[in-house]
């Protein structure tokens, strides 16, 4: 049952998260619980992935490292397993499955051109298909914070 300050928390922290030694302990105190109460209402709601899925920055394409995105033809009885293949690498943001004949697409993030180049040919030999590489032409941000309507959650 979400109580009222975890509707708070899941509303007030997707923009403006605390940068500090200790941003869980200020949350905590602006929410008026402790640190270990929000780690773990935290922790809760991403390990359901009802009402959030991850908990990290969104960082600008290529202004730290170098990131593409990248499509794969695959067929579709072996789209969960080439999806899974692919999400074990930590330089994988996330993948999805798109209406296409490139079905399977997944962003890619590395320190380098060298490491993003090695980590494409190294899913391609263990996947056996080609990654098609869609270089950012045009930088566009979009907003991913949103006012969650948790009146009927709890």
């Amino acid at each position: 049952m979400l109580m009222d300050w975890h509707k708070q928390l899941l509303n007030d922290f997707q923009r403006d998260f605390p940068l500090s030694p200790r941003p869980y302990q200020d949350i905590a105190h602006r929410l008026g619980v402790s640190e270990a109460d929000v780690l773990q209402a935290l922790g809760e709601a991403s390990e359901l992935q009802t009402y959030i899925s991850r908990i990290g920055p969104v960082i600008r394409p290529n202004y730290i490292g170098i990131s593409t995105l990248v499509a794969l033809s695959v067929p579709n009885e072996q789209l969960q397993t080439i999806a899974d293949q692919i999400s074990r690498y930590p330089e994988v943001n996330h993948n999805y499955e798109r209406e296409h004949r490139f079905n399977l697409w997944f962003v890619v993030i590395a320190a380098d051109a060298e490491h993003l180049n090695d980590l494409l040919e190294k899913i391609a030999q263990e996947t056996g298909y080609h990654p098609l590489r869609l270089p950012l032409l045009h930088d566009f941000f979009i907003d991913l914070g949103f006012q969650m309507d948790l009146q009927d959650a709890g």
